[in-house]
């Protein structure tokens, strides 16, 4: 293999790492997002919940 067959190879490496690598990133981010609003959604729940329970707490 010649210098030129060398560096053609490295680089097709390299470009198959950056684009696994972005990839990657980018489903665990759409996790995180999704996790993220699942969390939310629960904590807005628990908010309602708890202030339902003080408001029955202070009128009885």
């Amino acid at each position: 293999m010649n210098d030129a067959q060398t560096w053609t190879l490295i680089a097709g490496f390299f470009a198959l790492m950056v684009t696994m690598i972005s990839l990657t990133l980018r489903a665990v981010r759409a996790e995180i997002g999704g996790l993220r609003s699942t969390l939310e959604a629960r904590l807005d729940h628990l908010d309602r919940d708890v202030q339902a329970v003080i408001n029955r707490l202070m009128d009885g």
